[in-house]
């Protein structure tokens, strides 16, 4: 698969048009739009007005900057992006009605060489529409040419966020990849493991719903934490949390990075809720 800024071996299949069956894909990486032949992407650079995608910025921080595109305004561009991604997740069944989701896109703001800047496309996660939906985060991917740059890991924190200015509690749809279960029990031990480091002695007498509440993280994901680390323990019959700093402090070392931090200041997004209809 060839993308305007690096070229990229796929690893599954996307069930693109019959027309776009070819050796190598040409995508755009502002834009999404793709074509068959090297010559058509270079026209389409020329001609390419688009600065990024087609939706509301709702956060920057330096070179990245992430947008909110709703799957029934900007349908294209969502359609896109879900075959894109396809070719690159193997657990997600591809939706070809993108109408019931928000799509939150994450890009690197660059200068090109006449001085514009244009916004590339790194990763997203979706979002299904709806307050009765539990699931704060439905399909989410980091491009391989961005990985090990901590993205992974800010896109989860970032759907955390959005819950939490929501007033809600939220958990990813399930199943997750391997790496996507791994990515979150690594993002959930940091932010459980902090809060409770910043709660001092008191944390021990925290119950599962306190946690929840203080985290946004569902109590089922804050139980499999705390058991999985041995942060929850069993004494004379009675279960206590064992939140020693020096343990808990000890977990965070062997846990690695968080990942790129989301600076809650720099989220300029309304709860979905609340807008007024379009």
């Amino acid at each position: 698969m060839g993308i305007e800024r690096d070229k990229v071996k796929v690893w599954y299949y996307s069930p693109f048009p019959p027309d776009y069956f070819c050796d190598t894909l040409y995508v755009c990486d502002i834009c999404l739009t793709f074509y068959t032949e090297r010559q058509q992407m270079q026209e389409h650079g020329k001609r390419c007005r688009q600065s990024g995608p087609p939706g509301d910025e709702i956060y920057r921080d330096g070179e990245i900057a992430m947008f909110e595109l709703d799957g029934k305004l900007q349908r294209t561009y969502c359609e896109n992006l879900c075959l894109v991604s396809k070719l690159f997740l193997d657990h997600k069944t591809l939706r070809y009605d993108c109408e019931p989701f928000h799509f939150y896109v994450l890009t690197e703001r660059k200068k090109n060489s006449s001085g514009e800047y244009k916004y590339h496309f790194c990763g997203y996660f979706s979002k299904e529409k709806g307050w009765n939906i539990e699931n704060n985060l439905s399909c989410i991917l980091v491009m391989p040419y961005c990985q090990r740059k901590g993205y992974g890991k800010f896109l989860i924190a970032f759907s955390y966020e959005l819950s939490i200015l929501e007033g809600r509690i939220g958990t990813p749809e399930r199943p997750l990849s391997d790496l996507g279960f791994r990515s979150y029990i690594s993002w959930w031990a940091h932010k459980i493991i902090t809060f409770l480091l910043s709660v001092g002695k008191a944390a021990s007498a925290l119950s599962l719903s306190e946690i929840a509440e203080k985290t946004a993280i569902e109590q089922n994901d804050v139980l499999y934490v705390l058991e999985n680390f041995k942060i929850l323990r069993k004494v004379h019959n009675q279960q206590i949390l064992f939140t020693h700093k020096d343990y808990l402090e000890e977990i965070l070392k062997h846990l690695g990075s968080s990942g790129r931090e989301v600076r809650r200041d720099r989220i300029r997004w309304i709860p979905n809720l609340l807008k007024p209809e379009k």
